[in-house]
């Protein structure tokens, strides 16, 4: 079965209160058995205009990737960081 994954383009305003929803957001993903594969600033973008901290996130398959992003948890997160940040976020299926 493949895997699942979230991908997310993270503009931050308020670094603080970003702090806040990472705290609240890792343990929810570490109990959703996600794995951070990639985060941070750096990205090289070589098209578009898109800024920001990437992250991508591998969850066992598709349906766990939901579970994790519906969550209560993570829903509770994700107030906090809708209040300080700007993002676009995507959950796809890998390829088997």
């Amino acid at each position: 079965m493949p895997k699942g994954y979230l991908v997310a383009n993270i503009r931050v305003q308020d670094k603080e209160k970003f702090a806040s929803f990472s705290g609240m957001a890792g343990p929810v993903i570490k109990a959703h058995g996600g794995k951070v594969l990639a985060k941070g600033p750096n990205a090289e973008r070589h098209e578009g205009e898109l800024t920001g901290n990437v992250m991508m996130i591998e969850f066992e398959n598709i349906e766990t990737t939901r579970k994790f992003y519906f969550s209560e948890e993570y829903q509770a997160a994700k107030a906090i960081r809708d209040e300080c940040s700007e993002t676009d976020l995507m959950l796809i299926e890998g390829i088997d």
